[in-house]
């Protein structure tokens, strides 16, 4: 790949239905470029709960994937609460999800873990009362 490939998606937070869009055409288009299902696999995991995450507390966002010869970058940005403690946030099971998000079976504390997990590295730089901006890249090469 000679240059990199880029793409644009807006994170409707106020439309819980349309989380996944994203990570869904994201998907099908790593297939269509030939990725293998692993990489298919943990780009779609990481760009999903990164959705889901921006849609539950931030209202929505941006999510920009950068395509290019040795990585997949993905980058989601909100203009949300922000994250007070990020290493509170990052750990299992932790959640401020509300109970009627925890009642659709969402809001685990599960996101940002797994977001952690399916990735090479991940940057989380947030400010309470302006939002977050979460960094992950997958290596390909």
């Amino acid at each position: 790949m000679s240059e990199a490939v880029r793409f644009h998606f807006d994170v409707d937070g106020e439309n819980f239905t349309s989380a996944g869009e994203a990570s869904v055409a994201i998907k099908k288009t790593l297939r269509q470029m030939g990725f293998s299902p692993d990489i298919i696999r943990r780009v779609s995991i990481a760009m999903y709960e990164g959705e889901i995450n921006m849609v539950i507390h931030a209202g929505g966002g941006k999510a920009d994937v950068t395509v290019d010869s040795e990585k997949i970058e993905i980058v989601l940005a909100d203009n949300g609460p922000g994250i007070a403690d990020i290493g509170l946030a990052m750990q299992e099971g932790y959640s401020t999800a509300p109970d009627n998000i925890r009642s659709l079976g969402f809001g685990a504390g599960m996101g940002l873990p797994n977001m952690k997990r399916y990735t090479d590295s991940m940057d989380i730089q947030s400010t309470v009362g302006k939002g977050t901006t979460i960094t992950m890249q997958i290596r390909i090469a």
